[in-house]
């Protein structure tokens, strides 16, 4: 990722009520919409895993956890891309299917993604799947002590520490798989997770730009 910084305001206002297709989806289901592989709106298992591996993630889980097509083609391997691909979607399917009989399919609705937003994270989308700034500022104010604009490894972990609900073990669970997914795949060489890749992670553009970066490898590596 870069290290230039957009004025985090002007970011925050350009992603906040902006969909991939200039629609009307809140920043989450543009976040997830990078696994709807033919954008009819539902992710499936099949879609889940084709995104991730080709990449070498999700939080949220995409969210990253969200996050073995899908996970491949962002570079994840096939037995982590796998078990993402069954776990998020029989994770949230019902979530974001209210009201409806469960599929064995596991379809997940992007529509109504924020339905399965869990607890003990971040808080930089509302429950309503909308971006909030002062979140965000908050992750590096709070935890970024080595470098402003990037978190090493041991203060992503306080900050997973002081986001967690008590007893909301499911919550810490999956707080800690997308956030120790991302910080794997991202870390510089340094050992540290930058500003400008967790920006991405929230605007829902950093799937591509790793997509794009694994594809851009396997043809130089056949030339």
């Amino acid at each position: 990722m870069g290290s230039s910084l957009p004025d985090s305001k002007t970011w925050a206002n350009s992603i906040e009520h902006q969909g991939p297709d200039g629609n009307d989806q809140n920043v989450l289901q543009k976040h997830v919409n990078f696994f709807d592989r033919d954008k009819d709106g539902v992710v499936y298992p099949w879609e889940t895993f084709q995104g991730p591996l080709s990449l070498s993630l999700s939080l949220s889980l995409f969210y990253l956890f969200l996050f073995v097509l899908s996970f491949r083609e962002i570079g994840c391997g096939v037995l982590l891309s796998s078990l993402a691909s069954v776990f998020i979607n029989v994770g949230l399917s019902a979530k974001t299917r209210p009201g409806k009989f469960p599929s064995l399919l596991f379809p997940i609705e992007v529509k109504n993604i924020q339905k399965a937003k869990h607890g003990s994270d971040s808080g930089v989308y509302d429950t309503e799947g909308r971006f909030v700034l002062a979140k965000f500022e908050e992750i590096f104010g709070k935890h970024a002590r080595t470098n402003a604009n990037a978190l090493t490894s041991d203060e992503l972990m306080t900050m997973l520490k002081s986001n967690r609900v008590p007893k909301d073990y499911a919550g810490w669970i999956a707080s800690y798989s997308e956030w120790k997914i991302l910080y794997m795949l991202c870390k510089d060489k340094n050992g540290l997770l930058h500003r400008d890749t967790i920006q991405a992670v929230y605007d829902g553009t950093l799937f591509e730009h790793m997509a794009m970066e694994k594809a851009l490898a396997g043809k130089k590596s056949v030339n």
